[in-house]
């Protein structure tokens, strides 16, 4: 198979996934690179900043950057994007219609935007293009991704939805059932285990061996939401 500089990360995440789906794979990749950006190469640049300061960051990112550790970095990152605020949530004058439309039209957009998020929606969204291509054009990709464990429900969605619009009837049929086999293996897996694991709180069942139940809650939250905004431990 040819790599190209477009398809490595792909290749590598269907390699490297491990148990997991590699599209959750991919996704913290790009994620961890982002954060490693804004607060370091990227955080003083005057074009990043200027659209961090329109598009702010949600929860997730905020709480994820804080945890770096790297304070100064976001600590300047806030001192530009509150002032910009400042101007942008004083609300108009007495005679407008609605005197607080401004501020509210202002955090209606912050809330629906995030600079991380979307960085990271731009590049994963053409992985998922990307991963269909290569199903449909490399045998040796094929093979990759029929030895997948998993695809969490989140990304088997998006990976049907990019192949439909990008497959002919065949090819698309072909990822389909492959795609269907592995998703429901592991969901018909993943629900035993989950049973075994509240059949084990039985004190009928106390002797009996944990199998790979003990985990399975985890598992069960990763398979049903796609990557976590916290860590299961």
């Amino acid at each position: 198979m040819q790599e190209r500089i477009y398809t490595i990360p792909v290749n590598q995440a269907f390699e490297n996934s491990a148990d997991g789906c590699p599209f959750c794979y991919l996704f913290k990749k790009l994620e961890d690179n982002e954060l490693d950006l804004i607060l370091g190469a990227s955080m003083m640049e005057p074009d990043v900043r200027i659209v961090t300061n329109k598009k702010g960051f949600c929860k997730t990112h905020f709480v994820k950057m804080f945890h770096l550790k790297n304070r100064l970095g976001l600590g300047l990152m806030l001192e530009s994007h509150l002032s910009e605020l400042q101007d942008d949530l004083k609300p108009g004058g007495l005679f407008a219609k609605n005197i607080a439309a401004k501020p509210i039209e202002r955090i209606e957009k912050l809330e629906r935007s995030c600079y991380v998020c979307d960085r990271i929606e731009e590049k994963i969204s053409k992985m998922f293009s990307t991963a269909v291509y290569l199903y449909n054009t490399e045998l040796e990709f094929v093979e990759k991704f029929n030895a997948q464990k998993m695809f969490c429900l989140p990304h088997y969605k998006r990976l049907l939805e990019t192949a439909f619009r990008s497959s002919d009837k065949k090819q698309y049929a072909n990822l389909v059932k492959d795609a269907d086999r592995i998703v429901s293996g592991y969901l018909a897996e993943l629900k035993d285990d989950v049973s075994w694991f509240c059949k084990k709180f039985d004190y009928r069942y106390d002797s009996e061996p944990w199998g790979n139940s003990k985990d399975s809650v985890e598992r069960a939250i990763r398979f049903l939401s796609g990557p976590t905004d916290f860590e299961l431990k």
